[in-house]
């Protein structure tokens, strides 16, 4: 897979992934598709402790019905950079949020990912994940 297809792919899938349309979340996935996170981080104790999704099916129920009932209004999110070697796509980003608890959540992230086919195969996720858990925690 050449470099611009690589980031064509990852950037259709932000756009799918703003959807929240679980068919076409699904369509930018393979089957046995993993989404790595740092374990503990305070999203994954949000939604019951799962840091390491595995397949398709699982990261589709994550991005439509978990994250949102966690990020629950404002979501916006801000590239810094998307870069590409063959089929691996990293993507450096600003995401900003409301908690289901009523704090702001502002936290950068970088996510690498591996693509097989035309598809997302492999998600790893990296985030502040001390800078989350205050926002997560914090009561003003």
């Amino acid at each position: 897979m050449d470099t611009q297809t690589s980031k064509d792919v990852i950037i259709r899938a932000w756009r799918e992934f703003a959807t929240q349309d679980p068919d076409r979340i699904a369509a930018v996935f393979t089957p046995d598709a993993e989404w790595l996170a740092p374990p503990e981080n305070a999203t994954a104790r949000a939604i019951g402790g799962a840091n390491h999704l595995i397949g398709r099916d699982r990261i589709v129920r994550f991005l439509t019905k978990e994250f949102p009932s966690v990020f629950v209004s404002d979501r916006s999110v801000q590239f810094a950079a998307i870069i590409a070697e063959g089929a691996t796509v990293v993507v450096e980003e600003r995401m900003r949020a409301t908690l289901l608890n009523g704090n702001l959540y502002d936290n950068d992230y970088c996510f690498i990912f591996e693509l097989r086919d035309g598809r997302i195969h492999r998600v790893r996720e990296y985030m502040d994940t001390r800078r989350a858990e205050e926002m997560f925690n914090a009561t003003d």
